[in-house]
């Protein structure tokens, strides 16, 4: 199963496996389907090119379940993830949405990662177990729940509280790993005992961030990757000192963090073209403003550097 922040999701294999809770790499399915998503958090040119392109437009669960040969992830947002559509997996990720609840609420129409445990508990469980047979207790114990969030909570909530704020980033972190830590025994007493949590990646290097900071040399936002990198130590000491709390269980930390920043400091030998810039309009900046979905699919197409990638 995989939950998030933008960040969630679930798959079965034969080992079942997974849940998914969401961050930015997970979120667009789900958001896709919700009717009170802001505009902001519409339907982008990466999910255009799902259809006519094997690989743009996929998120990270996408092609994770294509390396374990699973059917595409359906979100849960979807009116059709019933039935048989969700014995290998579910993803619940929801644009903007965090660890905490109050993170997002700025954009409208975004689902926390407490609801979105609800979600799974009192909608697709239920249902899960009457496809299975068997309850969750056994069933959930062969499912892989993939978790990366964070990074909206400080993108979406601390930094964009008053610069007099009292409570240090150091003081909002701890709060933010103790709530994840909450969330996680949750979901363990629901049955999950297989857990990969993803690292925040550097969110200061994110297009939308260097085109509000409209830094002359294109640089990041140090203060977000700092609290970026925080977080990332506090979320690798939880995995460490969570385990006795959770007996039988496996979590796993990926340092997608260090994954994004290599690609960003040397992108030609991963594959990619440019960091730098953005394959297409953010903010005010990145070319002119497309005016209608189709438009935004030809200007992606034609954006250079990215279609190739």
């Amino acid at each position: 199963m995989a939950l998030n922040s933008t960040e969630t999701i679930a798959f079965k294999l034969e080992l079942p496996i997974r849940p998914s809770l969401s961050p930015k790499w997970l979120e667009r399915k789900t958001q896709s389907f919700s009717s009170h998503t802001s505009q902001s958090l519409s339907v982008s040119p990466m999910q255009l090119l799902f259809f006519k392109d094997s690989q743009n437009g996929k998120n990270v669960i996408d092609l994770l379940g294509d390396q374990l040969h699973l059917p595409l992830i359906p979100a849960f947002a979807d009116p059709s993830t019933i039935g048989i559509r969700i014995i290998h997996g579910v993803d619940y990720a929801s644009g903007a949405s965090g660890i905490l609840d109050d993170t997002g609420l700025l954009a409208g129409g975004v689902i926390n990662l407490n609801q979105q445990i609800r979600n799974f508990e009192e909608i697709t469980l239920p249902g899960l177990e009457i496809e299975m047979g068997m309850q969750s207790r056994k069933l959930l114990k062969n499912y892989l729940f993939v978790v990366g969030t964070g990074g909206n909570d400080y993108s979406f909530n601390y930094f964009l509280r008053p610069s007099d704020a009292s409570v240090s980033v150091e003081a909002f972190t701890a709060n933010l790993t103790n709530s994840l830590s909450k969330q996680l025994e949750k979901l363990y007493n629901l049955g999950g005992r297989k857990f990969v949590l993803m690292s925040v990646n550097p969110i200061g290097c994110y297009p939308m961030v260097k085109a509000i900071q409209r830094a002359s040399n294109g640089s990041c936002n140090q203060d977000l990757n700092r609290a970026a990198r925080l977080f990332n130590a506090h979320l690798k000491s939880l995995v460490n000192d969570i385990k006795p709390k959770l007996p039988g269980s496996y979590l796993v930390f990926v340092n997608s963090y260090k994954i994004i920043a290599d690609i960003i400091k040397n992108p030609v030998s991963k594959g990619f073209e440019d960091t730098s810039n953005a394959c297409c309009e953010v903010g005010s900046e990145g070319g002119p403003r497309a005016t209608s979905r189709f438009e935004r699919y030809f200007q992606y197409r034609n954006s250079p550097g990215c279609s190739s990638v």
